[in-house]
């Protein structure tokens, strides 16, 4: 993806529908440049094309997040539970991919796992696992809870290892995630010092959105698929990640 595309990806993402002519007023390019652009983006599954308009795709529903790249999300799932130790507590965000670590715990002992999705609080229902769900303010789509009394109940909790997810990573923006209440949650989990692990497909490289998460030096593990790039690869290693392709 060229710095182009990652602007009118920005421009998308942020206002869900824009029209051709405007990402060319704004990219300074004709529009026919622009069509191009928007072909290539949708062929990778980043944006929708409609008559004259770029469309966003992206939507906080778990269940139509998680049947995107279903069959690798749940390779990588697999993968990272097996990172997860008898007698450890482990916090899980919200992610889709994460959602489905719930299905591979059920061989774990002594196991602690704290949260602030209903969703994934659900799917633990079944597991020999116990479950502490946070309180705050509850999004409806995403089933997750946000807020200042998130935060203060995950400045109250410990934790090894903190399994979070994404919504973008370029070199010049580090990881990012689309809405704001939600990253103020990882950022305040990230800061607590734990192992941080983001966990997601590799479609998420190389999109930019809004908020940060970070810094990038306080993720110390990522785990994605063999489709990512080498470029991104090679960025995460030099900043000290490790980096699991799970294929």
């Amino acid at each position: 993806m060229n710095d182009r595309q990652q602007i009118i990806l920005q421009w998308v993402n942020d206002k869900q529908r824009i029209s051709v002519s405007e990402l060319s007023q704004i990219c300074q390019v004709s529009e026919v440049t622009i069509r191009h652009d928007l072909n290539q983006l949708e062929q990778r599954h980043y944006l929708r094309r409609a008559h004259g308009f770029a469309v966003a795709i992206q939507t906080d529903d778990v269940d139509t997040r998680m049947m995107s790249n279903f069959a690798q999300k749940q390779k990588l799932a697999k993968f990272a539970a097996s990172l997860i130790h008898d007698g450890e507590t482990v916090f899980f965000e919200s992610g889709s991919s994460i959602a489905l670590l719930a299905q591979y715990l059920a061989d774990k002992k002594n196991l602690t796992v704290i949260t602030v999705s209903s969703y994934v609080a659900s799917l633990l229902k079944s597991m020999p696992c116990d479950v502490v769900l946070l309180g705050g303010m509850y999004q409806k789509t995403s089933q997750t809870v946000v807020g200042p009394l998130t935060r203060l109940c995950l400045q109250q909790m410990n934790f090894s290892k903190a399994f979070i997810g994404i919504d973008g990573f370029t070199d010049t923006t580090g990881f990012t995630g689309r809405d704001m209440l939600r990253a103020d949650v990882v950022n305040t989990v990230v800061a607590k010092g734990a192992e941080n692990i983001v966990l997601t497909d590799s479609s998420k490289f190389g999109q930019i959105n809004l908020n940060p998460l970070g810094p990038v030096g306080a993720f110390s593990h990522v785990i994605t698929d063999e489709a990512l790039p080498e470029t991104f690869r090679q960025q995460l290693t030099n900043s000290g990640i490790k980096v699991s392709l799970v294929g």
